[in-house]
């Protein structure tokens, strides 16, 4: 299996950058239960503003989550760009009889998410000089987690379907599972985990155009009920290495999630899979 990600600057810090970039290419290939090889680097830099030694800070993060997930950084690609991009190329294994596709969630299974949303609108935040140091390093914590313990416990639990939870947000993918799968899903929307300080940044203007779009796109497949516009929007705002989102049957599903919590993971059950033709209900 073979899988390409890169992102724009989201935390000021060059190596951090680096690091959360490599994760985030990363997490592909653990939604599919698999496990990364090697990546080649891919970069897009602007050398007359930014000096070659920050791009060496890029890359030593990446390397850094390379070693934490034990695949080989075997080279790369540099092309000039107005707009500094960082990301990895990944190439990983799985055994045929056990990978994870967005297709494969069933009725009567729960749905476990492994990180807290909010990653967004907390990088919008960082943008306008508006996040606590607090709020950016639980949110640096979160994307710099790989989904290897993730993806191990979806497996333990007898996933039949998964996916990383990353630009389209929770909705949008989940939106591609339902679909894919054949499948209604129901959402209780307070077990859903966010990021400290993710609420309030959100009520204060910090939504990045993404999630707007996310949001509009999910909506003729979201039945919404009476929860309120900023809930829906946080359950739309578009993540940088998010989590995995699978399906499983209720008793592993809550083992899995013990098993994550204990390690550390701001895993829950956010709710269950229902016959149905691909549409969302928020509860």
């Amino acid at each position: 299996m073979a899988t390409v990600d890169f992102v724009t600057p989201v935390v000021d810090d060059a190596r951090l950058w680096g690091r959360i970039a490599a994760v985030n290419a990363a997490s592909d290939i653990y939604a599919m239960g698999g496990r990364p090889l090697f990546a080649l680097n891919v970069v897009g830099w602007n050398a007359a503003e930014l000096p070659l030694t920050v791009l060496d800070e890029v890359l030593a993060g990446a390397a850094q989550a390379a070693l934490e997930g034990g695949w080989v950084v075997a080279g790369g690609h540099t092309v000039d760009d107005p707009e500094p991009k960082f990301g990895q190329a990944v190439v990983g294994e799985v055994h045929p009889d056990r990978i994870l596709t967005n297709a494969g969630v069933r009725a009567g299974q729960s749905l476990v998410l492994t990180k807290a949303l909010g990653v967004g609108v907390v990088a919008t935040a960082i943008k306008r000089a508006q996040a606590s140091p607090a709020v950016v390093d639980a949110a640096v914590a979160s994307m710099t987690r790989l989904n290897a313990q993730a993806a191990a416990a979806a497996l333990a639990a007898g996933a039949t379907g998964a996916t990383d939870v990353t630009g389209f947000g929770l909705l949008g993918h989940l939106r591609k599972v339902v679909e894919a799968s054949g499948v209604d899903a129901e959402i209780d929307v307070d077990a859903v985990p966010l990021l400290p300080g993710a609420r309030e940044l959100a009520a204060g203007g910090m939504v990045p155009g993404g999630t707007e779009r996310n949001l509009a796109w999910v909506r003729p497949r979201l039945d919404s009920g009476d929860i309120d516009d900023l809930t829906i929007t946080l359950l739309a705002d578009a993540q940088t290495s998010g989590g995995l989102l699978f399906g499983a049957p209720a008793g592993m599903a809550a083992a899995a999630v013990d098993r994550l919590r204990e390690s550390g993971h701001d895993a829950a059950i956010i709710g269950t899979v229902t016959e149905g033709s691909g549409r969302i209900r928020l509860r």
